[in-house]
Parts: C-alpha cells; sequence; structure tokens
C-alpha cells in the first residue's frame, strides 16, 4: 500500500506537470486577440507555482523526504544534491519568469523572445526535476523509510492542500485565483481556450 506522502507527492506533480503543459500551450499560441487576458492567466498560474510548488511542496522535500532518503540511501547523494540545486534556483526562476512577463507586457513585443525562451527552458528544467524525483528519491524511499519516517513525512505532506490536485477544497484566500486558471488557463489544467 503506498503511503500517504507519496500519493500527494505523485497527485502534485500530476497537478503541476498538468500547469505546466497548459502554460506551454499558451506560451506556444500566444495572445492573438486577447492580450489582458492571455497576461491575466499567465501571471496567475506564474503565482500559482511560486506560491504552491516552490514555497510548500520544495520546502517539505528538502527538509524532510531528502535528508531521510540521504540517510538510508547514501547512493541518492548525487541525484538529492541536483535537486536541492535545483530547489536553490527555482524560486528565482519563476520569479524572473513573472519579471519577464511583466517586461513584455508593459514594454511590448521587444520583450516577447525572451520571456518565451526563458519559459521554455523553465519548463524543461522543471519536468526534468519531477521525473528525478520520481525515478530515483521516491523508489529509494519506499526501499529504505521506516514506518516512523513514513508517519512523519505523511503527517507532514497532508497538510499540503493543493486545491489544483483535485483532492481538496480550494482555500477562500486563493479563490480568486484558482477560479481564474481554471475557467480561463487552457486544458489540461483549465477550461480555457486562450489563443
Amino acid at each position: 500500500m503506498a503511503h500517504q506522502s507519496i500519493r500527494i507527492i505523485h497527485d502534485e506533480h500530476n497537478a503541476l506537470s498538468a500547469m505546466l503543459r497548459s502554460l506551454r500551450l499558451m506560451v506556444d499560441r500566444g495572445p492573438a486577440n486577447d492580450a489582458k487576458n492571455y497576461f491575466d492567466v499567465l501571471r496567475a498560474m506564474l503565482f500559482y507555482i511560486d506560491e504552491f510548488p516552490e514555497r510548500l511542496h520544495h520546502t517539505k522535500e528538502s527538509q524532510l523526504l531528502f535528508p531521510a532518503v540521504a540517510r538510508l540511501a547514501p547512493e541518492t547523494a548525487p541525484a538529492i544534491a541536483q535537486l536541492e540545486r535545483d530547489h536553490a534556483q527555482g524560486e528565482s526562476a519563476v520569479r524572473e519568469l513573472q519579471h519577464l512577463l511583466l517586461a513584455w507586457e508593459l514594454v511590448g513585443d521587444a520583450r516577447r523572445c525572451a520571456f518565451e525562451e526563458a519559459t521554455r527552458r523553465y519548463l524543461d528544467f522543471y519536468q526534468a526535476h519531477m521525473r528525478l524525483e520520481e525515478t530515483v528519491i521516491l523508489p529509494a524511499a519506499i526501499r529504505v523509510l521506516s514506518e516512523s519516517d513514513w508517519k512523519e513525512l505523511d503527517s507532514a505532506f497532508a497538510t499540503n492542500c493543493d486545491p489544483l490536485s483535485g483532492k481538496y477544497p480550494v482555500d477562500p484566500a486563493y479563490a480568486r485565483l484558482f477560479s481564474l486558471i481554471v475557467s480561463r488557463a487552457p486544458a489540461p489544467i483549465g477550461l480555457g481556450q486562450i489563443g
């Protein structure tokens, strides 16, 4: 039987993968005739990535999951070192995307290419990051962690409650954010038809 924290990590990775696919679709399609909506939705998506995966999900991996796995499966040290570098770079990378998007929106199309190129690099980086976690760290965790390790991890990850995973209600403080993303972003994360 899978541990609750493993299910939550997979659910959060699936939600984030859907968000990243929708973000890529939006960047590939461009704003077409609805620039305001396009920029609004992209800002909301980048804010979500900064607010949930970067600050909540990654923090628990770095503080709880990675040290426990490293202690019992030292062969994972290179992968964990890479993932920690990714975590350190991820928050600043998404903030840079927010800045580049604002520059494009306010300064004009001369800034579009920089945003699009940086976004595509970020999306590739993030997909590789999740793949490394799922192919190296999670299998090692399942193999080596004790029941007390799992109890601590399950308890910590149970508080994440990312509503885009489809498992939790939306925190009222984030209701507007999630409504905007789900109603106006393209599938697979939303119902909108931007571009």
